[in-house]
């Protein structure tokens, strides 16, 4: 509320120009970010809020412009239903021409962390304003549920009474309380927009949010497997941070990602390619975009809408600049080559795989929507992170609970939500195979999107014209020697993939088509073991498991084989924090065959030279599947400095063991 105050004051001393022009030049606004920035270990929401600085961007009209009869409807007050604060679901649909229905039961869930106590509340008042239908909890539309996929308890805020409790400690200075708070009222605008997009783009598909305890990579990985579980045919995930993170290692593959036949969209990012907007700088593709089973959403600009709302042109998103950044630009869409995992075959088989740069690497996006907060959409949200400052009658107004939103977590709901539109995965194992398929028959499936780079700009941002101070070339030449990664071109390209929707047919598998159940995983490229390096005093060396026994399975019979055990990053993070909870050890594994696996963890004991490894009780069973799995430890309790040991034994298998010290 202090903000909402303190923008309310500037606005009351500003003048009011009598006329505005529409569309403004991008110049007349800046954006914020809904969330901060990502600690390692962690992910960021990637919604950023369109805000004006001048006193025409306070105006009644959208920047882009809509259309002439929207932009010029008058109002007392900013109207969303008339297209003055941002694209509303009818601009959408015909922008991406595409239907408002799914021809089959479709549901789409929302992975997002925090609890919105308003969710329902908010989707409602958006419903009525855009007259969509209504999706509730009531006509079973609706549901929300924690990262274990159960109606309560939700995550924190449980309550808005709650939220206000913790706020009122943050403006006693309490610094640590101001943590959450800041991250819950990120993430609720962050909520708003996911349900609101995705509801607005299929108007009959069930809407589940998921939310997930706290923005670390373990609960998100909880999150999306409860996402699946509940039988979600699509999953969107408009969060993310850095593949890699230096001094503290890279996140790596995560089974809890790997859904077959069901289509799951990441956004690419908001920091332009390898992140060079961010601070500090982790020149690095994003996680999970960067897993080659998803389907990576990359940031496009939408260009003004024809007057009957038809698209007219797309350039890649990049507002970036010198003097820019999130604070006076816009950001730009993510993208880049991981470091980690190779692209799929489908991937590698695009006409200009050579000129994109990645080698065998899997490059990051496949397909892309509209991101550019310049071209973003209203939003509801009541959790006063959103309001629309404008004049009337000489006075200073402000219309609480709207605000426009962009960044690539518009794109991924909204290509989440065209899938659903097609019916789903159809089968497909990973569907963004059915993109590749479709582009390479038919060039006309998608808006391809030839035009711009997400690469960085030398120069200063044209603070008279709004635009960056390079040109698309120049942006490319300096960060992928102009290789397709980071520059536009026909065809495929890094920034946005095979292009943007063009109706629902490069959704859908091609006639005469079969998923193959050899197709390639796109597993990863493993890189050298090295010291994972947390702090300047400590280490921990990423654990290699080690096989304690033996079997040979009996004649004819497969012998279950466990693999690649190690922790996850995030595990590694924990574990060297003062006293880490045992929930903290997530690890990950492969097995060649679904099994149960017993977990056991035990501490080394003794004195005098004598010395054993002691079971501390808190052993696990776990019904485990084909391929990469990511569990953790359960327990409230905390452990100890000293050495440890964690054992996999799955059955009719032989054990693998890692050990690993705290302090």
């Amino acid at each position: 509320m202090t903000t909402l105050v303190v923008a309310f004051a500037v606005l009351c001393a500003q003048a009011m120009a009598d006329e505005t022009v529409s569309p403004l030049p991008p110049s007349a606004y800046t954006v914020r970010a809904a969330c901060p920035a990502p600690a390692p270990g962690h992910a960021a929401c990637l919604a950023l809020e369109l805000v004006p600085r001048t006193a025409a961007a306070r105006a009644h009209t959208h920047p882009i412009g809509m259309s002439e009869a929207a932009s010029s409807v008058p109002s007392a007050a900013p109207s969303p239903a008339a297209g003055q604060l941002g694209l509303r679901p009818q601009d959408l649909h015909s922008a991406y021409s595409l239907p408002s229905d799914a021809s089959s039961t479709q549901t789409i869930a929302l992975v997002d962390a925090y609890n919105d106590p308003n969710a329902e509340a908010d989707l409602r008042t958006y419903d009525s304003e855009f007259s969509l239908p209504e999706c509730t909890r009531a006509n079973g539309c609706f549901e929300q549920v924690n990262q274990e996929g159960h109606a309560s308890p939700l995550p924190f805020p449980q309550t808005t009474g709650e939220l206000a409790a913790q706020r009122d400690l943050c403006e006693e200075e309490s610094e640590e309380a101001c943590v959450p708070v800041e991250e819950a009222e990120g993430w609720s605008v962050e909520i708003s927009l996911d349900i609101e997009t995705a509801h607005a783009t299929c108007q009959n598909c069930h809407i589940a949010l998921v939310e997930a305890s706290s923005t670390e990579y373990g609960d998100f990985g909880a999150a999306e497997n409860s996402a699946a579980s509940l039988g979600a045919n699509e999953i969107s995930n408009s969060w993310g941070g850095p593949e890699c993170v230096e001094g503290y290692g890279c996140v790596g593959e995560d089974g809890a990602f790997n859904h077959p036949g069901v289509v799951i969209a990441a956004s690419a990012g908001d920091d332009g390619y390898l992140n060079w907007l961010a601070e500090p700088r982790s020149p690095y593709a994003n996680f999970p975009a960067d897993l080659p089973q998803v389907v990576a959403v990359g940031g496009t600009r939408l260009n003004t809408l024809a007057t009957n709302g038809e698209w007219t042109g797309e350039s890649v998103w990049n507002d970036g600049g010198e003097s820019a950044g999130h604070k006076d630009g816009f950001g730009a869409g993510g993208g880049g080559c991981s470091t980690l995992f190779t692209a799929q075959p489908w991937q590698q088989a695009v006409s200009d795989w050579a000129q994109v740069g990645c080698g065998s690497h899997r490059a990051v996006a496949d397909i892309s929507a509209d991101a550019d907060p310049y071209s973003g959409v209203a939003v509801y949200d009541s959790s006063e992170s959103c309001y629309k400052p404008y004049r009337e009658g000489g006075k200073a107004h402000v219309l609480a609970d709207w605000c426009t939103i962009g960044g690539t977590s518009l794109a991924s709901p909204l290509v989440a939500a065209t899938f659903a539109l097609a019916g789903g995965a159809h089968g497909v194992k990973y569907p963004a195979k059915t993109l590749y398929e479709n582009a390479a028959q038919s060039s006309s499936s998608l808006h391809d999107v030839a035009q711009g780079s997400n690469g960085e700009c030398a120069s200063p941002f044209d603070e008279e014209t709004g635009l960056p101070g390079c040109m698309a070339a120049q942006d490319a030449k300096a960060s992928c020697s102009s290789q397709l990664i980071c520059l536009a071109g026909t065809g495929y390209d890094g920034p946005t993939g095979l292009g943007t929707p063009d109706g629902i047919t490069a959704f859908e598998p091609p006639a005469g088509t079969s998923e193959e159940s050899s197709s390639g995983t796109g597993g990863p490229t493993p890189p050298t073991p090295a010291p994972v390096t947390l702090n300047k005093t400590r280490s921990l060396t990423t654990p290699t498991a080690t096989s304690t026994a033996t079997t040979t399975g009996a004649a004819g019979a497969r012998t279950v084989q466990l693999t690649g055990f190690a922790l996850t990053l995030n595990a590694l993070i924990a574990l060297n924090k003062s006293h880490p909870k045992i929930a903290a050890l997530a690890f990950t594994f492969t097995l060649n065959l679904a099994a149960r696996v017993h977990t056991a963890l035990e501490e080394r004991v003794g004195r005098h030279g004598h010395r054993h490894w002691k079971s501390i009780g808190h052993s696990l069973t776990i019904a485990a599947s084909f391929g990469r799995n990511t569990r953790h430890l359960g327990g409230a309790g905390v452990l100890s400095p000293g050495a440890y040991r964690l054992t996999l034994t799955p059955a009719g298998g032989p054990s693998r063991s890692l050990t690993f010290k705290i302090g």
